[in-house]
């Protein structure tokens, strides 16, 4: 009976209403996050393209693949914020909302009068969130702060990569931390609420979010003298720990945490147990002096054997081990499948493939998936909502306020 009676629970965050004016990643991937809980998330965009986020690919069948990933389950409604009759509509909106989230370019949000303090102060309840680069104090509140460039400043760019060349990460690692930071801020700040009956501003910056994930390496070289060399994908201090050709043009990440795992990997792998006492190999120490050495014994070894092979032996002797995948095998990754983690969602071009998002709650309360709004989708019926009549709905539109 339990069990039953949790299956039929709503989503947590069922009956909230976010309104964001957010663009890119940083703000849309938070408050996705927050329709995937059950909150309604009413989008506002540009009326001249919307989110430019639409226009970075056309990747997903025509749609924009970093807008697809990061606007599943939202409203959206087209307006023009300069113009007063605009900016009205969304205070009638945030009349009614709980959470109001921003990541416009510094100042803009102020000038609008939709920053946290401003609406915060008029709305006791509501929770705002004010995404930004840098913070809204600072020698850098004023910069401009793209993912890439707030890579660069936060440090990530100088460890990620080889010897010689220092590289990005492949994914917008800035905007993903501060989405991640807004979204658990609007989860604190909703335990607040429910304590005292009071919202208040929360504020994140890409730039102070990406340092918090710098940790490891930051602590390296704040209190060793140095940072941790850039090593690809071996690791900088731990050998041997790197991917590894296979005979069949795959490759093998293996990483051997301590002396135990090489002595086996040694006898049971390498088909060497004399290496696990040899003194050259026997300690981590005495691995990482000798890198080059011993990455050429666990590359000579793996290199004999077929992918497959290569796990099934790695995986026998009780090592951590793994297949480096493209994209492609991501997708069909088996470990994805057999939880059942894919889904399909609705959008402009029909149903497209993503994943479910990875907090799963007990007792089935099952994440909303919803569609791909195409720009404006729901301009009309939120208009209704706020109490506009069809004839001062048609106006805006004439007059290019709304679309």
């Amino acid at each position: 009976m339990d069990a039953a009676r949790t299956e039929s629970q709503p989503p947590p965050l069922a009956g909230l209403t976010v309104v964001a004016v957010e663009q890119a990643v940083a703000a849309p991937f938070a408050t996705r996050q927050l329709a995937d809980l059950g909150a309604r998330v009413i989008k506002v965009e540009r009326i001249d393209g919307g989110d430019f986020a639409r226009g970075y690919d056309t990747a997903a069948r025509g749609l924009a693949s970093h807008f697809v990933w990061c606007n599943r389950g939202k409203e959206s409604i087209a307006l023009d914020l300069k113009d007063p009759r605009g900016l009205d509509v969304v205070r009638r909106l945030v009349d009614g909302a709980d959470v109001f989230v921003q990541n416009l370019a510094q100042g803009a949000a102020a000038r609008l009068g939709l920053d946290a303090a401003t609406l915060c102060a008029a709305h006791p309840r509501l929770i705002a969130v004010d995404i930004s680069g840098y913070g809204a104090g600072g020698p850098y509140a004023d910069k401009r702060a793209y993912d890439m460039l707030v890579q660069c400043e936060a440090g990530l760019v100088s460890v990620t990569g080889t010897p010689e060349q220092p590289v990005k990460a492949g994914i917008p690692a800035a905007d993903i931390a501060a989405a991640m930071y807004a979204f658990s801020g609007v989860l604190a700040a909703l335990v607040r609420r429910g304590v005292t009956g009071r919202g208040g501003p929360v504020e994140v910056s890409m730039l102070e979010s990406l340092a918090e994930w710098m940790g490891h390496p930051l602590h390296h070289a704040m209190h060793g003298g140095t940072a941790p060399a850039r090593t690809g994908l071996a690791h900088a201090v731990i050998a041997p720990y790197d991917a590894y050709p296979t005979a069949d043009g795959g490759r093998v990440l293996l990483s051997v945490q301590n002396d135990r795992e090489w002595r086996r990997l040694a006898e049971q792998v390498l088909d060497r147990p004399e290496l696990g006492s040899d003194p050259a190999y026997a300690t981590n120490a005495a691995r990482v002096a000798h890198r080059e050495r011993t990455d050429e014994l666990v590359g000579k070894a793996l290199g004999a054997l077929g992918t497959d092979e290569a796990l099934a032996r790695l995986e026998a002797a009780g090592l951590a081990c793994a297949r480096l995948r493209d994209l492609h095998e991501v997708a069909e990754h088996p470990q994805l499948a057999a939880r059942e983690r894919w889904r399909e969602v609705g959008s402009p071009v029909g149903p497209l493939k993503a994943l479910l998002p990875p907090i799963t709650l007990p007792g089935g309360a099952a994440a909303r998936m919803g569609d791909v709004p195409a720009l404006g989708e729901h301009t009309g019926a939120l208009l209704r909502a706020v109490g506009m009549t069809d004839g001062e709905i048609a106006a805006l539109r004439r007059d290019g306020v709304a679309a």
